[in-house]
């Protein structure tokens, strides 16, 4: 079992960008062994034409290359930032919800994570007739995404939620 072979292991089952002292602690070797290793190994990845790659940016992690994204956001969940969530909550607990009462809750941001929930199709908006608003609310895929049977009344029992928040004090929360 070559070393190179031994490091490749590491950087998979780790999931994480590790750095060279550290997968010298775990395979235990002299850290000038494991880097002249790496560097072999990161040639070697780049030389075929594979998925994958090795990337040093910020410790050393074995990842999907960049042009392959679009085949893995469709096979693992979207992560969403924390003040993303929080909007995608507030959709959810109140949806159908106009598009200006979620900014009058969530902030100005509310409009760009509006944008990326559209995006991502956890959200629909359908323009309100007679209005310049739009109508807001969650989609099967936010269903399914949250693994949610039903209505948002089961997210609100998920969330121990008695009645969702009325104005924005008890809404807005620090980004």
């Amino acid at each position: 079992m070559s070393l190179k072979s031994r490091i490749e292991a590491v950087l998979f089952i780790v999931g994480k960008a590790v750095t060279i002292e550290e997968i010298a602690e775990i395979l235990q070797e002299n850290p000038d062994d494991i880097e002249g290793e790496l560097a072999e190994l990161m040639m070697d990845y780049a030389s075929r034409e594979s998925a994958l790659e090795v990337d040093d940016e910020s410790g050393y992690i074995i990842q999907v290359r960049e042009e392959y994204m679009d085949i893995v956001e469709k096979l693992v969940p979207v992560e969403l930032k924390p003040a993303v969530l929080r909007t995608l909550t507030v959709i959810a607990l109140k949806e159908p919800i106009r598009q200006t009462r979620l900014k009058e809750l969530r902030g100005a941001n509310a409009y760009e994570h509006v944008a990326e929930l559209l995006e991502k199709g956890l959200i629909s908006r359908k323009k309100e007739k007679n209005n310049r608003s739009y109508t807001l609310k969650t989609t099967p895929k936010f269903a399914e995404y949250f693994k949610l049977k039903g209505d948002t009344r089961t997210l609100a029992k998920i969330l121990d939620i008695k009645n969702p928040p009325e104005n924005k004090e008890e809404t807005q929360v620090e980004d």
